[in-house]
């Protein structure tokens, strides 16, 4: 828990007055109050640290448009168009040089689009399903079926929550036995009924809890992983925000690996890196750096298979175009398995892992 907070204390959050952001009001009626994703408001907006030029000219910028919208109203159109376009320009420089370290701080934004957003806006007809059948349902890992563009298909991964109340609920998608064990379950009636899977990773690492361990999560993940490997179903998986450890491992040995252009995939957290290494998890910086975790670098070493670009900024500005992007980059690797039978989909996918550090 201290780990997640002193993430939480990357973030800046700047409280804008709602009369100054019209398009940021929170809806009036029965909705005020409910809980919202990222999908639906951004009452606050969240800045990164080094996103403080950006929030600066944000800032300037919502109040000359609350006064030119007000009752008095003066014509500031001239100023801001230019001010847009600077913290677009600002904006666009800064993201286009990120290091791996600020991409870290980017994928774990808590504004960014999360798995049920995906789900909500790629699976027509999603029906969850819950449970392991041993011992628990586990919320971290949500699944269930569905359609995708007309294909019917079986969609899980981990939701971390999109606010305080849905990350207890979710354990901040760190996932515990019962969670893996569900994955196996569902992956397993996908292979029954020739259902493709679609796996979406975003969480820091399998949760490392007392409890968790004296019900097998080690051998929870192995199973998984294992199921993954077996299928003679294809599975794309892509990794949203963080892929963390083995509990990204679990539900992503995929034919095809996908990652948003600023999500990160790592055998260990930076912080967790910086403590083994180091025994001084403030190197967070150096480990991020010498791991190559960002989509980039892991494209080039072949582990994963394509980055998906995202909307100048991140995907937590634009998440309805980031989410739009994702499903042209699913339906793109599903095409490609369409007509081969179990045996050549299998094959393909223990040879895409063998292959891994053969050729650099």
């Amino acid at each position: 828990m201290r780990r997640i907070m002193a993430r939480r204390r990357a973030f800046l959050t700047f409280r804008l007055d709602p009369g100054d952001c019209p398009h940021q009001r929170q809806p009036p009626g029965p909705g005020r109050g409910k809980t919202w994703s990222p999908m639906d408001r951004q009452p606050i907006r969240t800045y990164i640290e080094f996103e403080k030029p950006v929030a600066e000219l944000e800032s300037k910028l919502a109040e000359l448009k609350a006064l030119s919208d007000g009752e008095n109203a003066v014509s500031l159109s001239e100023e801001i168009t230019k001010l847009e376009q600077k913290a677009h320009q600002i904006l666009a420089e800064t993201y286009a040089k990120l290091t791996p370290w600020q991409k870290t701080q980017v994928a774990r934004h808590p504004d960014r689009p999360h798995t049920l957003d995906f789900i909500k806006a790629l699976i027509e007809d999603f029906t969850p399903m819950a449970g392991d059948r041993y011992f628990a349902e586990d919320q971290a890992i949500v699944g269930g079926l569905g359609r995708f563009r007309g294909r019917s298909v079986m969609v899980m991964g981990h939701e971390k929550g999109s606010d305080t109340e849905s990350r207890i609920r979710h354990n901040f998608g760190m996932a515990r036995p019962e969670g893996y064990r569900k994955a196996v379950r569902l992956m397993e009636m996908a292979d029954r009924f020739g259902l493709p899977v679609i796996t979406i990773i975003d969480t820091a690492g399998a949760y490392p809890g007392i409890g968790a361990e004296e019900r097998g999560q080690a051998e929870a993940i192995a199973r998984s992983t294992d199921r993954c490997l077996s299928l003679g179903v294809p599975v794309v998986a892509v990794v949203i925000g963080e892929g963390g450890s083995g509990g990204a491992v679990a539900i992503a040995t995929a034919n095809r690996i996908l990652m948003l252009e600023h999500a990160i995939y790592t055998v260990a957290s930076p912080e967790a890196a910086a403590s083994i290494l180091w025994r001084d998890s403030a190197r967070a910086i150096d480990a991020a750096t010498g791991m190559r975790i960002t989509a980039q670098d892991l494209a080039q070493l072949k582990v994963i298979d394509a980055v998906i670009p995202e909307p100048v900024g991140g995907a937590h500005r634009e998440p309805e175009r980031a989410i739009a992007a994702t499903g042209e980059a699913l339906a793109t690797a599903f095409a490609e398995f369409d007509g081969q039978s179990p045996a050549e989909i299998r094959r393909q996918r223990h040879e895409r892992f063998l292959a891994i550090g053969r050729t650099l």
